[in-house]
């Protein structure tokens, strides 16, 4: 019979943590502030989507902790 074992989930030290947040509300920030003049709306579509769909990998982690992510719910939906 073979044990299976359950993925160790790396902790990331609190100044990772601390950047990963930063990077996040630099998506936040870019969503937040609308689409840039002259930006073609194609080019917003998908700037949104892939911001989005980053805030939405970030929000998943494990490991925030007491850390208020909820900016970056908001932004994600």
């Amino acid at each position: 019979m073979t044990e299976q074992t359950q993925p160790q989930v790396e902790q990331p030290t609190a100044e990772e943590i601390a950047r990963h947040y930063s990077a996040a509300m630099d998506s936040v920030n870019l969503i937040n502030a609308g689409q840039p003049e002259g930006m073609e709306d194609a080019e917003w579509v998908d700037t949104v989507a892939r911001n989005k769909e980053h805030l939405s990998i970030m929000v998943a982690k494990p490991w925030w902790g007491d850390t208020d992510i909820s900016a970056l719910i908001a932004a994600a939906a």
